[in-house]
């Protein structure tokens, strides 16, 4: 019987599901090899191999040596029902691919692959704009294998500041097409309106819209931006002959260099009557300049170069009136500043359901008023209905009804991964009532990370003291923290900023949860926030694929860790000599079993 195949495609990013039945009493299975054609391109672009195996870099004798290459899969199988193919450089954008997966079978000393048993699957991966959908994923984490590869291969200094126009090519690699998000919502339009959290960014954010004002002329452009001010310290007075601490003045907010640079063009409206203005959305009446408002770009991503390039972050766009009307109503009314209580009253917690395309989209917007909680209840019910799987990747958990929610679905046997900050319930909230003070935020508070791996008590945890180049696992790459050449803010800067939950992704009926709101209670009463419920295929799919890309690049990592704190076990990073590795997947008590058909068959 035929390895069987399903991609989940994202458009810039293919995630390869896979099932052999016969592997269930093949004695000698060892895994997969798995071949796509066209191949790979040369680190500089300039050729492309007829085809490639997928690497491993992981071998029956462990992780390869340091700096040296990959091992093609079919010397060293890969030993999952998932695998992923990142390596989709800017000119296969909208190439299609053609991957054959083998079983590989034998000894690790004679590996042999199954032609007779191998599977295909074509696919072409989607353009970043579909049925009137816009979806960008950033590749962000600077953190990666491939971003300290992409330094070698322009010959660049980890620790120097690259020459401007180089630093820009690597920019543009790390926002992996998501900077061109802000050109798609403006583009063909007249008039636009906005509510942003911080508009720092002087490389596409800033000049795009400055840009679009002046060509389109006085109130033309409108922003609302959170206005609140840094508080200052005061002075510490002399203890024990120590010297007296000066006091700290308060600062005006990051926005307050571009509102007085730009407020000539532009209408800034300031925001400061909830705990933070926390959206991140323009809204214009392109691409055909209606006059009123048909398209909307949200997200997760705030407007700066961090947001964009560094931290994991998301922006989706929508070509749809009743949707982008009501973004543009929530800015105009949040232009008169109202206050928290009025702010809540403003519109109802979910608003009807809007299609586009063949998605269908509700808009929640917060505040909510007093202890109404209609946003999370709606999370949570999804999630208590889900028929397989709930993958979420959380900056805060804070709600303790969403996260039992979460783990509820792994205790009915139900697909369960996560990635969220590894903070506590109490540090959570502590964390995230300082990011809205404006305070600053420790390195562990904000680096360290929990993966959830199918249950609440199988977690991997990533201390931020691993992030750095003296920690690289072994055969990996060293990783950076910071942009070549920038200093540390303070904090260690590999931050999962994402704020989504998939539900039942790999069914028929999939369900995502996404957009500004950290889905905590500060987000739903505190702060001003937008959430989407968005149901289609395409999208779910997309949010999948990236989502596994981030999650086994840093399962990866807390294994390595976790080897190298117990010496004593057994080690993880080394590819199983015998068929032992693939038993669970065969188990029908175990929900990797389920998963194994669920993700190449759909939920059933």
């Amino acid at each position: 019987m035929a390895v069987k195949l399903r991609g989940y495609l994202s458009p810039t990013l293919v995630l390869l599901a896979l099932d052999w039945d016969e592997g269930g009493t093949r004695a000698d299975f060892l895994g997969f090899a798995i071949k796509r054609s066209p191949g790979f391109r040369s680190v500089d672009g300039k050729t492309q191999k007829g085809e490639s195996w997928l690497p491993n870099r992981v071998t029956f004798d462990g992780p390869v040596s340091a700096n040296a290459a990959d091992v093609d899969s079919d010397k060293a199988p890969i030993q999952k029902f998932m695998w992923w193919d990142a390596r989709i450089d800017e000119p296969d954008r909208g190439a299609t691919f053609t991957y054959t997966a083998y079983p590989v079978v034998g000894t690790p000393a004679h590996p042999r692959i199954l032609a007779e048993a191998a599977g295909a699957t074509t696919v072409t991966l989607p353009p970043h704009i579909k049925d009137g959908i816009g979806t960008w994923f950033n590749r962000a984490v600077l953190s990666s294998q491939a971003f300290s590869r992409k330094l070698k291969a322009m010959k660049l200094s980890p620790t120097a500041a690259p020459p401007a126009d180089k630093a820009l090519v690597l920019r543009e690699w790390l926002a992996n097409d998501l900077h061109k998000a802000f050109g798609q919502v403006l583009g063909g339009a007249s008039k636009a309106v906005g509510a942003v959290y911080h508009l720092t960014d002087k490389l596409w954010a800033i000049p795009g819209l400055s840009e679009f004002a002046q060509a389109q002329g006085e109130h033309s452009l409108a922003i609302v931006y959170d206005s609140h001010i840094i508080p200052g310290k005061k002075a510490k007075p002399a203890m024990n002959g120590k010297p007296t601490r000066a006091a700290v003045p308060a600062k005006p907010s990051p926005n307050q260099d571009v509102v007085d640079e730009h407020g000539h063009s532009i209408d800034f409206f300031p925001r400061d009557k909830t705990s933070i203005m926390h959206n991140k959305y323009l809204a214009s009446d392109g691409p055909d300049a209606t006059g009123k408002p048909t398209r909307v770009l949200m997200g997760s991503a705030n407007f700066t170069t961090e947001g964009i390039t560094q931290q994991a972050n998301l922006l989706h766009l929508f070509d749809s009136a009743p949707l982008a009307k009501h973004y543009a109503q929530r800015a105009r009314a949040l232009a008169d500043n109202p206050k928290k209580g009025a702010t809540a009253k403003l519109a109802p917690a979910w608003t009807t359901s809007i299609s586009v395309g063949p998605a269908a989209v509700r808009l929640a917007l917060s505040p909510e008023p007093g202890k109404i909680t209609k946003q999370i209840d709606t999370i949570v019910d999804a999630i208590k209905r889900a028929e397989h799987s709930v993958v979420f990747c959380i900056f805060t958990p804070t709600d303790k009804r969403l996260r039992d929610a979460c783990f509820g679905a792994a205790k009915r046997g139900l697909m369960m991964f996560g990635i969220v900050n590894n903070l506590s319930a109490s540090g959570a909230a502590k964390t995230q009532a300082a990011v809205d003070g404006k305070k600053k935020v420790t390195g562990p508070q904000l680096a360290n990370m929990e993966l959830y791996h199918r249950s609440k008590k199988n977690r991997d945890v990533i201390d931020g003291e691993y992030f750095n180049a003296k920690t690289v696992p072994a055969g990996f790459d060293p990783e950076l923290l910071n942009f070549p050449g920038e200093k540390s803010p303070g904090y260690a800067p590999v931050v999962i900023h994402h704020k989504f939950i998939v539900i039942d992704g790999e069914g028929e009926n999939p369900v995502v949860f996404t957009g500004s709101a950290n889905m905590s209670e500060n987000s739903e009463h505190n702060n001003d926030e937008n959430l989407l419920e968005i149901k289609d295929r395409h999208v779910a799919g997309i949010y999948i694929a990236e989502f596994m890309r981030l999650y086994e690049h840093y399962r990866a990592r807390a294994i390595f860790i976790d080897d190298k704190q117990h010496p004593t076990r057994h080690r993880r990073l080394t590819l199983a000599r015998d068929r032992t590795w693939a038993d669970k997947y065969y188990d029908p008590s175990r929900p990797e079993e389920r998963a194994r058909r669920a993700m190449v068959y759909g939920a059933t």
